[in-house]
């Protein structure tokens, strides 16, 4: 089941990042501060693969790790039951396995799920594939200004 467009247009809009620095296109599912399916499709033409690699390029390991990021904080992000942190950032990463790449006109399929919670810090497991393919997994800790209950 697609996720509609206003309610996924709603949950991207809590990413900080410029266009230029988004690595989520699509979110494709959403259980609101619990998991999240998105997708980047790398274009080909992003300024990064003129120089990773020169003839070859590949989506570095570092902006796949930014694009579970991004997909954690929106899932984070859009919990109900907590008001959006402002500053959200990444703060600590473990368990990180780059086991594959990706490549111009790659679909990447994002995966991310919180797995707890205390104060300003968000707890998350994520996975990156490209079709099949398992190319990154990740734990991750996100940091921000403490968000409170709403009113």
């Amino acid at each position: 089941m697609q996720l509609p467009d206003d309610i996924a247009a709603k949950a991207l809009s809590l990413l900080p990042h410029g266009a230029e620095f988004r690595f989520v296109d699509r979110l494709l599912e959403l259980e609101p501060g619990k998991r999240g399916v998105g997708e980047y499709r790398v274009r080909g033409d992003e300024p990064f693969l003129r120089g990773h690699f020169p003839g070859n390029p590949l989506m570095p390991g570092v902006l796949l790790v930014e694009a579970v990021a991004q997909l954690a904080g929106v899932v984070a992000q859009s919990d109900p039951a907590v008001l959006p942190s402002s500053g959200l950032k990444l703060a600590a990463l473990r368990a990180v396995k780059i086991s594959g790449t990706a490549r111009p006109r790659d679909v990447i399929r994002i995966e991310a799920q919180v797995t707890g919670r205390l104060g300003n810090l968000i707890q998350a497991r994520a996975m990156a594939y490209v079709g099949e393919k398992l190319v990154l997994s990740a734990e991750l800790t996100l940091s921000g200004d403490s968000g409170s209950v709403p009113g």
